[in-house]
């Protein structure tokens, strides 16, 4: 045999790996490189949509399972500084869990006792006023500076009218999953509750195990990631319950003061809203504001616009760096982004998971790449969508 039948052939991954054996094209040869770099980049970033796709699917598909996961982590990165605490001063571990979920429970009941006690007191003075409202408007546009006549008006009605027809079905099967849903809830609320109990219980033992997924040489990357993807999970449900908590106050004391009725539930809507950064508290000021035009005037709702804003502009800004000793870096524009597309793929839930999950996903890329579990280095602050800062403290010259 001659001496090239001698030669081994080798396997095909070798062959793949040999680029001597790549025939290539007189084409591909006058490709420019700018495009091949391009195509390179553009079937790279298809994949990436792909798998985002299909675990978007998933998630939307087990949500049922998901959100409550999603929830009992969420509390549990809220009770986690009160947690630690407990247990750094030799408090039980059991005993720290039931003081924190009873706690919790106990807040929760509290703020919908008061929300259903103040609604239902003061339900048939807010729908007579509510009447008497609508009355005025419609006097407005009569009478006012647009001079609309009675038939306009009836019209424009039966416009919105026949436009919420047209949805009905819509809305109807939204109410239908609504219904639907409604028997998942208590299994929801068990749920969350089981896995809380869980992670507070050994959610050390749990990470530990998860990181054996990986392969062995990954796993310092990845629980470094994680660790560090976690801090900041915390340090934002501090940072927004200290603002829900100064917001609600605020502005449910600005309500109360200036005679605008149901303070109490408007200061409950104002608390939830501020976990969703942003978003939530322009939302949540412009209806305690819409509030205060409907029923009590124009000044008095200029009046708790002011409220609104002062209360907002003093806690990012005073009370916030006081207390904590940081302060909150945000970029506006990626926040409104990713809570707008958050709502837009899966709703009120999207809009309020957006922003922690978009800010782990940031820090875990950041650690990632700068090979942070080499150094130990804390990812950089302005590479990442939200972050504290520390407060600048002034030293004596």
């Amino acid at each position: 045999m001659s001496g090239s039948d001698d030669k081994p052939r080798g396997s095909l991954l070798d062959a793949l790996k040999d680029r001597s054996r790549v025939v290539s094209s007189e084409i591909g040869a006058t490709v420019p490189r700018g495009l091949r770099i391009a195509t390179a980049y553009s079937w790279r970033l298809l994949v990436v949509a792909a798998a985002a796709a299909v675990a978007i699917w998933l998630i939307i598909q087990l949500k049922l399972l998901v959100i409550p996961l999603l929830i009992a982590i969420l509390i549990t990165a809220l009770l986690s500084p009160g947690f630690g605490w407990m247990l750094r001063h030799r408090v039980p571990r059991w005993l720290a869990i039931v003081v924190s979920v009873l706690t919790t429970l106990a807040v929760v009941s509290g703020l919908m006792w008061l929300v259903i006690w103040q609604v239902t007191r003061e339900w048939p003075s807010v729908s007579e006023r509510t009447v008497e409202a609508v009355g005025e408007f419609r006097q407005y546009l009569i009478q006012g500076p647009l001079h609309l006549t009675a038939g306009q008006i009836d019209d424009l009605l039966g416009q919105a009218w026949s436009l919420i027809q047209e949805q009905a079905g819509a809305l109807w099967s939204g109410a239908l999953a609504i219904g639907t849903t409604i028997g998942h809830v208590a299994t929801g609320a068990l749920l969350t509750l089981f896995i809380l109990l869980t992670l507070l219980a050994d959610g050390a033992g749990i990470w530990r195990w998860s990181t054996r997924l990986f392969p062995r040489r990954a796993r310092p990357a990845v629980d470094g990631a994680a660790r560090a993807g976690w801090v900041t999970v915390v340090n934002y449900a501090r940072t927004q319950l200290l603002v829900a908590t100064i917001d609600a106050i605020g502005i449910g004391l600005g309500a109360f003061f200036l005679g605008v009725p149901l303070a109490i539930p408007i200061a409950v809507l104002v608390f939830l809203g501020a976990f969703i950064p942003i978003v939530g508290a322009v939302l949540t000021g412009a209806v305690a504001v819409f509030l205060a035009l409907v029923y009590n005037g124009p000044w008095i709702a200029l009046w708790m616009l002011v409220v609104v804003l002062g209360v907002q502009q003093l806690e990012g800004h005073v009370l916030q760096p006081l207390l904590m000793g940081s302060a909150v870096k945000v970029h506006p524009l990626a926040v409104v982004l990713v809570v707008a597309g958050g709502a837009l793929i899966a709703g009120i839930p999207g809009a309020l998971f957006a922003v922690p999950l978009a800010a782990f996903v940031n820090v875990v890329a950041v650690y990632l790449g700068d090979r942070a579990w080499e150094t130990g280095a804390a990812p950089p602050s302005g590479d990442l969508i939200w972050s504290t800062v520390p407060r600048p403290r002034r030293t004596p010259a």
